[in-house]
């Protein structure tokens, strides 16, 4: 099957964001017709992100290794996002550079950001499952709220599960346990 064509202004794009040097502390995101650049996370963010990855490198599969804040480029979608947390394969070092195949990404975890949002609970719901990552776990420290989001097919997930802090969340293989939601902290009202 061909690789599908991104249009040229998506690529000129895609291009220009890989060639900026952001300020340390800084990322640069791709979607759609727009770059994102986000500052540095919190150190609420930081503390869920640590409960969150302990949990999973306890059942990483030996193939895979942790990464946090690596770019994942989908150059047929002109996607290039940088999720908090991913699991990709060792393999992926050989290959260089500063970017990963966004396909061999097992998962993305992501830590809702209170200052832009839509960034994690619209835009990386919707390039996520085209960039083909199999999994989306995302938590979101405003509401106290947990989405796994699996199946991609047809462009968007299959399958949706949402829970609270507090839930055990069905994490599926290649990791397959139940993630512990109860020490995770919400950010200040």
């Amino acid at each position: 099957m061909p690789e599908p064509r991104i249009p040229e202004r998506h690529a000129q794009l895609l291009e220009y964001a890989q060639g900026l040097n952001p300020p340390s502390g800084w990322k640069i995101e791709v979607s759609g017709d727009e770059v994102i650049m986000m500052a540095g996370p919190s150190v609420i963010h930081q503390r869920n992100l640590l409960v969150v990855r302990e949990q999973f490198d306890a059942h990483r599969p030996r193939d895979l290794m942790p990464s946090e804040n690596t770019d994942l480029a989908s150059p047929h979608t002109g996607k290039l996002r940088n999720p908090d947390l991913t699991y990709i394969p060792f393999a992926v070092v050989e290959l260089g550079g500063t970017e990963v195949p966004a396909e061999a990404a097992a998962i993305a975890v992501e830590i809702v950001s209170p200052s832009n949002p839509e960034n994690d609970l619209v835009g990386k719901v919707r390039d996520y499952p085209l960039m083909g990552i199999p999994v989306y776990l995302l938590i979101d420290p405003r509401r106290g709220a947990v989405t796994l989001f699996s199946e991609p097919a047809g462009g968007r997930y299959r399958r949706q599960w949402t829970g609270v802090f507090g839930d055990l969340v069905p994490v599926p293989e290649p990791f397959g346990f139940e993630l512990v939601t109860g020490e995770l902290i919400r950010y200040p009202a």
